[in-house]
């Protein structure tokens, strides 16, 4: 059906996002001296340390070295290391030749494509600079190169082949237990430098890091999160979040820091964390990164490094090119080598010959799967459930319901303001009369729709009311309900939902709804990154509804719920006391069923970060006094 409010969603974050970043940007234009920066830049340190929650201790790393290439200036090992117990990162070591003193190295991390460390674009990096002298490890990334997760899983013909969508499948899973997806890439990435630094030969002191697209994030994540490094270079990533949430721009998972933007920071405090460390910051013209960010992020980074009085420790390259490593980009960053770790070769002329991706592989079979030990991420977070549930403690109903209240941050629940708007006859005796509800301020983020026989062109009084809240759209899944007089009979489409269906991010089909790169997945993520809960703005919408039904005269209220709309429902209903009857249909089991399978149908938009910490689903009905719910199962079945 036609999406009248498609874009409420994206406004609502939009502006959200615009006013965090109109209030940082004041803050920082509040810095006038070093020991302002400084303070600033603890005090961004501390947040990011926190959004992460890395490890505590390091296990062995047991690197093992299953072949070498010998090229001329250089060789190639092929090197596994244990990030975690029983968690294996396959990567290529470039080593220079002649090594008469303790050599520099870079540590390179892959952006998102299938062949991981054996890209074209960063073998050639990697040849030219250890032919130059200097040392390059190149880890493959979860679900790329020899490191895919899904592999011969049912139903993974979804997300196979394709590296962001095992990532946040992963990340979803993650996201239940309070975990981060990004938290894993950067420790692989944190070990990559602990094999850097205990190899002989390496100068721990000229230690770099670098990468492109997604690399080039989690490049400036490991540049705030580690002492260790001289410098870094991240390439085709450094925009603002503003920027992206403007231009509709979702990105993966690891790309997204709980909860960083709800502490006021911004991108460029990734960089400014790690502050005076030289830097490279690059980006294409062509870019869908949009590099007026990029410079943006630059003339912010400079002049908080102009602060420290090393204003010169920063720079900038735009190419002229699209997404992607290009040439351009590369000789700025040779130079940049060349400079930080003060060599003599310039790094002039490209190795442009590339190896095989079978001739790097560093497992016999091609992935990690063969290896003695090896436990998939997948198998992990399953362990991780299973720990929650042992610790878990039992909450009570109110201190529960404030725990929920503050993590959805649900605010202050009072009548929305309603518009009249006009109703729509689906048949000769049934129409859906229509009320756009206001439940944030100025913004119609929910439709009301009274589903009866003749058109209202007011909210009337009823005191027997029944609330539909569907899995897709309220009038679709209506329409074969029998209108009768014994109860009103409204469908509510919440945020994201029917009417309020984003009409933004498409980059794929309308039909598309659960793609786990899709607009729900999207404005999922952003709920998280801001702390304003997508699915918390959902249950809003529902509970300032029953108050404004209430205000009606309404004081029996039955909830029916179906599929999605069965999380949203029980949620509201656990919080207000104004439901007095509670029915889902085809609900989801628990979040822990969620995260036990391996290919999750059930969108972002239905998961708390960390519930599984604290409660579960089960446990919320359990604990409900009025209504106790009703579980049923539906005759029609559930689209995913």
């Amino acid at each position: 059906m036609p999406s009248h409010f498609g874009n409420s969603v994206q406004e609502y974050y939009l502006d959200l996002i615009r006013h965090i970043s109109s209030a940082r940007e004041k803050r920082l234009q509040g810095l006038q001296t070093a020991s302002d920066a400084e303070a600033y830049r603890r005090e961004v340190r501390e947040k990011i340390f926190r959004a992460f929650d890395l490890p505590k201790e390091k296990s062995p790393l047991n690197v093992q070295c299953s072949g070498v290439l010998r090229r001329k200036g250089f060789s190639i090992e092929k090197l596994i290391y244990w990030s975690r117990p029983g968690f294996p990162v396959t990567a290529n070591l470039y080593l220079p030749e002649k090594r008469t003193a303790p050599i520099p190295a870079v540590l390179y991390l892959m952006g998102h494509n299938q062949p991981g460390k054996a890209a074209e674009r960063a073998q050639v990096c990697a040849r030219t600079l250890a032919a130059g002298g200097v040392a390059v490890l190149i880890p493959d990334p979860v679900s790329q190169g020899e490191r895919y997760q899904f592999l011969g899983v049912p139903g993974n013909e979804r997300i196979s082949g394709s590296c962001t969508l095992e990532h946040n499948m992963l990340g979803k899973q993650l996201l239940l237990a309070g975990d981060f997806f990004g938290t894993w890439r950067v420790w692989d990435a944190f070990r990559g430098l602990d094999c850097l630094c205990s190899r002989p030969g390496i100068d721990p002191e000229r230690i770099g890091v670098a990468g492109c697209s997604g690399g080039g994030t989690l490049t400036a994540f490991l540049n705030a999160l580690d002492d260790r490094l001289s410098m870094a270079s991240p390439c085709c990533c450094m925009t603002t979040w503003r920027r992206n949430v403007e231009n509709e721009l979702p990105v993966d998972i690891e790309q997204l820091p709980p909860f960083l933007m709800a502490e006021g920071l911004e991108m460029a405090d990734l960089l400014i964390a790690a502050a005076p460390r030289p830097l490279l910051i690059s980006g294409e013209k062509n870019d869908f990164f949009d590099p007026r960010g990029t410079v943006e992020v630059y003339e912010e980074v400079r002049r908080f490094y102009t602060l420290l009085g090393r204003q010169d420790a920063v720079k900038c390259f735009i190419g002229e090119e699209s997404h992607g490593f290009r040439e351009g980009a590369r000789r700025s960053f040779y130079q940049f080598v060349r400079r930080e770790f003060c060599l003599s070769d310039s790094f002039e002329k490209e190795d442009s010959v590339t190896e095989a991706e079978k001739d790097l592989f560093c497992t016999e079979s091609g992935n990690v799967a063969s290896l003695p030990g090896n436990r998939f991420l997948r198998d992990l977070i399953r362990d991780r459930a299973d720990s929650l549930g042992r610790l878990r403690r039992k909450h009570s109903a109110d201190k529960l319901r404030t725990w929920l209240r503050n993590r959805l941050a649900i605010g202050k629940i009072e009548q929305p303001f309603c518009r009249i708007l006009r109703p729509r006859r689906v048949s000769e005796n049934a129409v859906f009369s229509r009320f756009g509800l206001e439940t944030e301020k100025g913004c119609v983020m929910s439709v009301l729709k009274l589903y009866s026989d003749s058109e209202c062109f007011h909210l009337p009084e009823s005191r027997r009311v029944s609330v539909y809240i569907p899995h897709l759209d309220s009038e679709s899944e209506l329409a074969e309900t029998e209108i009768s007089g014994e109860r009103a009979l409204y469908g509510l489409d919440v945020r994201g939902i029917g009417e309020l269906r984003p009409s933004g991010c498409d980059q794929f089909s309308a039909e598309a709804f659960f793609h786990p790169y899709g607009f729900d997945y999207h404005y999922a993520s952003l709920g998280l990154l801001t702390g304003h809960s997508y699915l918390g703005g959902k249950v809003r919408d529902l509970l300032c509804t029953l108050e404004l039904l209430a205000g009606r005269g309404a004081s029996e209220i039955e909830v029916k719920a179906s599929g999605q709309g069965c999380v949203p429902a029980l949620l509201a209903a656990f919080l207000s006391d104004r439901v007095t009857s509670l029915v889902l249909i085809d609900a989801p089991r628990s979040w822990d069923s969620m995260l036990r399978e391996e290919i999750i149908r059930w969108p972002q938009s239905c998961m708390v970060f960390g519930i599984l910490r604290e409660t579960d689903l089960p446990e919320i009905a359990a604990l409900m006094e009025r209504p106790h719910p009703q579980f049923l199962k539906g005759t029609r079945k559930l689209v995913f």
